[in-house]
């Protein structure tokens, strides 16, 4: 990694570190294979559990946006503490004999040596999924063609990390009995924002009584946690291009899937930090030292959260007339109106 700094190698360096350190406990392949300016790269999928094809699946992403260094920090970070409690936790041990965890930390490398929200191309791969709006998007932030030079670019084409994500998300689905997806982003608001789709309508996504579902174990089991807003992307701006957007219109629609983007509210760190304003990174990562490590354990609550409710089961215990119910609160919840 000489040709770039240190700062911009450090996620896939600590990736690198794990697969060597702890490869005899989990399964992992390269997605996509690639050089960017002499420097060889790749999209890794690690997975570790059960493999059966009846076991619920739980999915961490992150890396996504280049810039956004903390949510691939935090997907790591839960990683390589799920893989240093594996020799003498027996919670953990028993979990992973019925569920199958799999991250993929870094989407976009590229992005992450460029340190840029795009990839090598400038592509913005979450703008880049082959979906569009419905109905009208915000200026440029919605995604843009006018020009691979201005931000939030959706591409000609797709991009080979959008589609290499997809694939793997599409495989996994097909070979498990529930996915929940938690993608880990940075740079909205001052609060923690949990979304789920849509981002491209601001018509109901149809697995929302599953939503609701998790929303009500989570605030009933961890009421002090409430710090997510927790709503469709919609009710904020709409984009094209949204790769969970498009999966959920794409995927079989009797297995539960539910993808969740943790949009972590960086305009706190900012406001605590203002000379954050004066580096482009400082606007989506925390850089006070102590800050930093409160974020990477601000989430676990709400990562463990998802492994507990796969191992339990309790998207696909659900029957027709429960889950029924279930989406008639979360539309009275979100979208203020009863099943149609």
């Amino acid at each position: 990694m000489s040709r770039f700094s240190f700062e911009h190698a450090f996620e896939i360096d600590t990736l690198k570190r794990l697969i060597a350190q702890h490869q005899a406990h989990f399964r992992h392949r390269s997605l996509l294979d690639f050089y960017y300016r002499g420097e060889a790269l790749s999209v890794t999928a690690i997975e570790l559990g059960a493999q059966d094809a009846d076991a619920p699946c739980v999915l961490f992403v992150g890396g996504v946006h280049g810039v956004e260094r903390i949510g691939a920090q935090v997907v790591l970070a839960f990683l390589g503490s799920l893989l240093n409690r594996l020799e003498w936790d027996t919670h953990l041990q028993a979990l992973l004999r019925k569920v199958r965890l799999a991250f993929i930390p870094i989407v976009n490398p590229a992005g992450f040596l460029r340190g840029s929200r795009g990839n090598g191309q400038n592509v913005d791969l979450m703008r880049n999924a082959p979906i569009e709006a419905q109905e009208g998007v915000t200026f440029l932030v919605g995604g843009q063609r006018f020009s691979q030079h201005l931000p939030w670019y959706r591409g000609e084409t797709m991009a080979a990390e959008t589609k290499a994500l997809i694939d793997y998300v599409t495989s996994l689905h097909q070979r498990s009995s529930s996915l929940l997806v938690l993608d880990a982003h940075s740079g909205f608001g001052l609060r923690d924002h949990l979304w789920f789709p849509h981002a491209h309508t601001r018509e109901p996504f149809a697995g929302i009584g599953y939503v609701y579902q998790l929303h009500k174990l989570f605030e009933k089991g961890y009421p002090h946690h409430g710090h997510y807003q927790l709503a469709p992307q919609s009710h904020f701006y709409r984009t094209h291009g949204d790769i969970w957007d498009y999966l959920v219109t794409q995927v079989d629609g009797k297995i539960p899937f539910v993808p969740l983007t943790l949009e972590m509210g960086s305009w706190a760190w900012v406001r605590k930090n203002p000379r954050q304003l004066f580096n482009f990174p400082g606007y989506f990562n925390p850089q006070a030292p102590h800050r930093h490590h409160r974020i990477l354990r601000r989430h676990v609550v709400l990562m463990q959260f998802l492994l507990d409710a796969a191992y339990g089961r309790v998207l696909e215990r659900l029957t027709p007339s429960e889950l029924s119910m279930l989406t008639a609160e979360g539309l009275r919840l979100w979208f203020n109106r009863g099943v149609r």
